[in-house]
């Protein structure tokens, strides 16, 4: 699973994810990609997961990019504990994402088989998605 070597601080606040994908939202790699159509906290579990249904459809054949990285800290508290006494320990990582950043990344596949493995990604993910094909100029 994708998780930071260190991190600067243990536990960070929530805040909330406004605004479109203003970096990361062109391809910038592959031939196709998954580009998220809203924003959500994706963890690293998910992102390991479409990784995992992407690499097995295409069954070996071709290359993939993970365009994102869980860098933020998700804090929890243990069952049956009472309020206040501060904050919990980290439990596990997510990557922000906002509309229009670029999720995955593929090459070396035919546009079927990338659309179906892509297809097959965006179900274990929390967020719409949206099929891209690269525009060659």
């Amino acid at each position: 699973m994708l998780m930071p070597k260190r991190t600067k601080f243990r536990r960070v606040r929530k805040g909330k994810i406004r605004g479109v994908a203003t970096s990361g939202h062109t391809i910038a790699f592959g031939d196709y990609a998954l580009q998220a159509q809203g924003h959500e906290r994706i963890t690293s579990r998910q992102i390991e997961a479409s990784r995992q249904a992407m690499t097995r459809h295409i069954k070996r054949g071709g290359k993939i990019w993970i365009r994102i990285f869980p860098h933020t800290p998700v804090t929890r508290k243990p069952q049956d504990v009472k309020m206040g006494s501060g904050k919990g320990s980290p439990e596990f990582f997510v990557a922000k994402v906002r509309p229009g950043t670029v999720l995955f990344e593929m090459q070396g596949v035919s546009e079927e088989i990338a659309r179906e493995a892509m297809r097959l990604a965006a179900h274990k993910l929390p967020v719409k998605t949206k099929f891209l094909v690269r525009e060659e100029a």
